[in-house]
């Protein structure tokens, strides 16, 4: 499908193009404390450790750490609980998932006396969860999505917009889709005297409320390939390559019902002041793989102590996207009887939309420190860097393999929306006999969302006909207890971990002061993580 160009369009930049853009990027590139239950337990601070088999994803260098060889696998059920909270009441939805959220071989063999050993793995994990659903109600509103959408349809003729003999506007124009769904079902219509410039239902007088409901579902599997080498038990050192898959589906409904808005009647020829309603549907579907490389090094200076230091490229994607859009409207003048133009209404949908694009996330940095003490302890500390500001989209605008360009207008607005995270992890380990274990951590990651982006007075960019969108706003954590039993080359750990983190959903983005529904969203998972594998 070709690509559609969308010109600077009155006081707002056109923001649903067939592209990546910033909201999915950002969604595409998270990460979450996942793995072994012994390192989930110890809130992923394995930087300057290594030994587990989670360490792959991590800090390579972990692989050189291992003394003999190892299988292994993680069973995590997951309970997942989100509460929309707006001035005007709450909702709260619920969920449990269970799945296999790691598994690996670690292979080992002895060299000499410099090169003590080289060991190469091979891992399996999830690195993220899209399932998650956001529920909420405003009333009343002070604009409409309408309004929002006439802001960005100037400069489209009106028989652009609109089906002829022979003419479909989504396949034969380079009208925005949300633009055409809109004006094909009276969501906007023209100013009169005014040709090119459409208004939207609200206006002085209009009393309106929304509702809305978006399931997310999807995730981001890492498939991690290391190997490392042990240079006399002081210098660890390993490098990796990643390959990811990833699977993304949004399903929105918004609603809005308005009194005294400006509503088409008549068949749609003249407008008047009546009663509105319409429910716009959309799906978007993300598909993709992609690669990273790593690298990392552990030092051991004396017995007691490890240093560790790792950084990653950013993964590099290839991305399908699709999506189509329903709405049905039906609006109604008080002042004539109905008939059958009164109420006005119907139905409208989009063709469907499918594109390519790439995607380059974050690039990462670590380091750990770790004390040994003895054979019954561990303290163990990470410091992390993410960069989400240097998140990168390229749009396709041929057919070849190489015909993809960046996409400077997200690419900005990218910059504009995030700053890099900061994610600091503390562990703990206490061996209470040889064979068991008690175990602790702590995870904590900054915003990565811009002051002015989480209030809501910077411009975010969407794609499709789905304007809604969601962005941290607090500090992300995780705190977690495990424990863990030997028995001769088998291990035995479970883990209970809980995350918290909140958002800010918004329908649609604000604009020249117009104030879009929104809420607060907290999130609050909790697994219970259990590992098995055996050493030989």
């Amino acid at each position: 499908m070709k690509k559609i160009l969308i010109p600077a369009l009155v006081s707002v930049a056109p923001v649903l193009t067939f592209a990546q853009n910033t909201v999915d990027a950002y969604s595409l590139s998270q990460t979450e404390l996942r793995g072994s239950a012994r390192f989930m337990s110890m809130g992923g601070a394995f930087t300057a450790l290594g030994g587990d088999i989670s360490t792959l994803g991590q800090n390579p260098a972990g692989v050189a750490v291992y003394r003999s060889s190892e299988i292994g696998a993680t069973l995590d059920l997951n309970f997942r609980s989100y509460e929309t909270s707006t001035p005007y009441g709450s909702s709260k939805d619920n969920q449990t998932k269970v799945f296999c959220n790691n598994f690996g071989y670690v292979g080992t063999a002895y060299i000499g006396s410099g090169l003590r050993s080289i060991s190469w793995g091979a891992t399996y994990g999830r690195v993220a969860s899209f399932d998650r659903v956001t529920n909420g109600y405003n009333n009343p509103t002070s604009t409409s999505l309408t309004n929002y959408i006439a802001s960005f349809s100037g400069g489209y003729s009106a028989s652009d917009l609109e089906f002829g003999k022979n003419y479909n506007p989504y396949l034969d124009s380079d009208c925005d889709w949300l633009s055409i769904l809109a004006y094909t079902s009276g969501m906007i219509n023209s100013r009169p005297g005014m040709p090119g410039q459409y208004q939207g239902l609200y206006q002085n007088g209009t009393v309106g409320d929304a509702m809305y409901t978006v399931r997310e579902r999807g995730f981001v599997d890492q498939y991690n390939f290391d190997i490392g080498g042990n240079v006399s038990d002081v210098v660890y050192w390993g490098i990796g390559i990643g390959v990811t898959d990833i699977s993304y589906t949004r399903e929105a409904y918004y609603s809005e019902s308005m009194e005294n808005a400006r509503i088409p009647a008549d068949g749609g020829s003249t407008l008047t002041t009546g009663d509105a309603g319409f429910d716009l549907y959309n799906t978007k579907h993300i598909t993709g793989s992609g690669w990273n490389f790593k690298a990392g090094v552990i030092v051991k200076p004396i017995q007691s102590l490890r240093l560790g230091f790792a950084v990653h490229t950013p993964t590099y994607y290839n991305l399908t996207h699709g999506y189509d859009a329903e709405v049905d409207y039906s609006y109604f003048d008080p002042s004539q009887a109905e008939s059958l133009n009164n109420p006005l209404q119907g139905n409208e949908y989009t063709e469907w939309a499918s594109f390519e694009s790439r995607l380059r996330t974050p690039w990462r940095l670590m380091v750990g420190a770790a004390l040994v003490i003895g054979n019954q302890a561990i303290v163990s500390v990470d410091y992390e860097r993410q960069a989400y500001d240097a998140m990168h989209v390229k749009y396709q605008y041929g057919y070849g393999y190489d015909d993809f360009a960046p996409d400077d207008n997200v690419n900005n607005n990218i910059k504009d929306v995030f700053r890099a995270a900061n994610i600091v992890r503390l562990g703990l380990e206490y061996r209470v006999t040889p064979q068991f274990s008690l175990r602790a951590g702590y995870n904590a990651q900054s915003c990565n969302v811009k002051q002015a982006a989480v209030d809501g007075n910077v411009q975010v960019l969407t794609s499709g006909t789905d304007t809604s969108f969601s962005l941290d706003d607090k500090i992300t954590q995780y705190i977690s207890f495990g424990l863990g039993y030997k028995y001769k080359g088998w291990y035995f750990d479970a883990a209970y971990v809980h995350k918290n983190s909140e958002r800010t959903f918004r329908a649609y983005t604000n604009w020249d002061g117009n104030i879009a529904p929104s809420a607060k969203v907290k999130d609050n998972f909790s697994s219970v993580v259990l590992s098995v594998g055996y050493k030989f």
